[in-house]
């Protein structure tokens, strides 16, 4: 089946983890060496969707780069539990604003993956266990050694990854000396030279077609009890992938071009067409709701012409997020579905109107995070973190050949959030953006 025409820029947004960064425990040789990370998984990701990835895919190239770097608490540079074990987590999560809804994984739109050891991508295993459904697209049962699971812990997860073909790598290979350190200052109840366990490391993606999907993929916590699960395998709580059809208030709505109800008329004539007599082919909404008598009380067309032109004109919007921080304040204020909903449910033309307001409601400073964490806060790491995500809906921009624009959007509430996405500026240069702080760290 052909894919269908590009209608939207390729856009995406990496974090690589967020906490409590001091420019006097972040040397710049360390800096650099996040920031050449960051560049190059934004860069190689980038031209992923420019040549036609899908979202999903992408998603999952970008983190599974990064599961593979030791600066990044996932994978290869996972942190210890208490036990001196590591036991990772990862999930992905896919939506669309296409009306046909044919993106990659919709029937399981969701998948998360806890308690793994030893295999080398966990956000593959997580990838795999969401387009592994057990059933084809129209509903009959195939053997592909998939569910309708949204959830799979270890030890039972691992044997699915075997069956399933993924790398596998021995304890030796997750081993890193700077988390063995953490690991054992943690245990003794030293101060850390630098805070950056909470590296849970994410990707969002908007494809050309208009699909979004999410990847996060984590550790844990430094020195967390075995067995724990945090919010990045959690739906709803680190990452959540959603679209919906809203009604487009026609007083508030600034990207319509016209009047919406002349549009809904005329589509109404066309429809009809021959059928209408020669008295109403010439009526304008305006001109059939001044002159009532010319249809008569008792006229089926003219009922069913005002039910037409009286429809509410809906757009199509979709948001996907990915959180990084104190998981389990994540977990307790369901942050990424929060997000979400306050944008979906928020009243049109009311706070919030974007997703950028909604994320700064839920990660940014005085948020609800940070309310979550009460008197704790800002003592024991509790209600920390940031959140990025990208907004798209079928109604901005696009038109005369041109293509849409998803927005890029992220928020955190403490001193820094490690970031990587891409910008325009005035004159609609791309220019690649890698932080931390709010401001440049040069």
């Amino acid at each position: 089946m052909a894919s269908p025409p590009a209608t939207f820029k390729p856009a995406l947004i990496l974090h690589g983890g967020a906490g409590v960064y001091q420019r006097s425990k972040l040397p710049p040789e360390l800096y650099n060496a996040y920031h050449a990370s960051l560049q190059s998984y934004l860069r190689s990701t980038h031209e992923l969707l420019k040549d036609g990835a899908s979202a999903l895919d992408a998603a999952v190239h970008a983190v599974s780069l990064m599961e593979d770097d030791e600066l990044f608490n996932c994978g290869r540079g996972a942190v210890f539990t208490t036990a001196g074990t590591i036991e990772m987590e990862a999930s992905v999560m896919v939506t669309s604003v296409r009306d046909d809804d044919q993106c990659s994984g919709t029937m399981k739109r969701g998948a998360g993956v806890m308690g793994v050891r030893n295999v080398r991508h966990p956000i593959r295993l997580a990838r795999e266990s969401l387009l592994r459904t057990g059933y084809s697209v129209d509903g009959q049962p195939i053997r592909d050694g998939g569910s309708m699971h949204s959830q799979l812990a270890g030890p039972h997860v691992e044997t699915l990854a075997r069956d399933w073909r993924l790398e596998f790598k021995p304890d030796e290979w997750f081993w890193t000396q700077r988390r063995w350190d953490e690991h054992r200052r943690g245990l003794e109840g030293l101060e850390q030279p630098i805070n950056l366990s909470q590296g849970t490391v994410g990707c969002v993606c908007l494809d050309q077609w208009g699909n979004l999907a999410v990847a996060t993929s984590t550790g844990g916590l430094t020195n967390k009890l075995p067995g724990r699960i945090g919010d990045t395998p959690t739906l709803g709580a680190g990452f959540w992938a959603e679209s919906w059809d809203e009604v487009v208030d026609e007083a508030l709505d600034t990207t319509s071009s016209g009047s919406s109800l002349t549009g809904i008329f005329e589509e109404a004539r066309s429809w009809l067409g021959d059928c209408l007599p020669s008295s109403l082919r010439g009526v304008t909404p305006s001109t059939m709701y001044n002159t009532p008598h010319r249809l008569g009380p008792g006229s089926e067309k003219q009922s069913l012409l005002h039910q037409m032109s009286s429809q509410p004109r809906t757009r199509k919007r979709a948001i996907a997020v990915s959180g990084t921080g104190n998981g389990d304040s994540f977990l307790r204020v369901a942050a990424a579905r929060t997000t979400a909903a306050m944008l979906r449910f928020s009243t049109p033309g009311r706070f919030p109107d974007s997703l950028a307001n909604a994320v700064s409601a839920v990660a940014g400073p005085s948020g609800e995070l940070q309310r979550s964490a009460g008197p704790r806060w800002e003592i024991s790491g509790e209600g920390e973190g940031g959140i990025i995500g990208i907004e798209a809906d079928l109604t901005a921009g696009g038109g005369d050949g041109l293509l849409r624009r998803g927005k890029v959007v992220f928020d955190f509430n403490c001193t820094g959030m490690w970031r990587a996405y891409i910008e325009e500026d005035a004159s609609g240069r791309e220019v690649e953006k890698i932080m931390v702080f709010r401001d440049e760290y040069y």
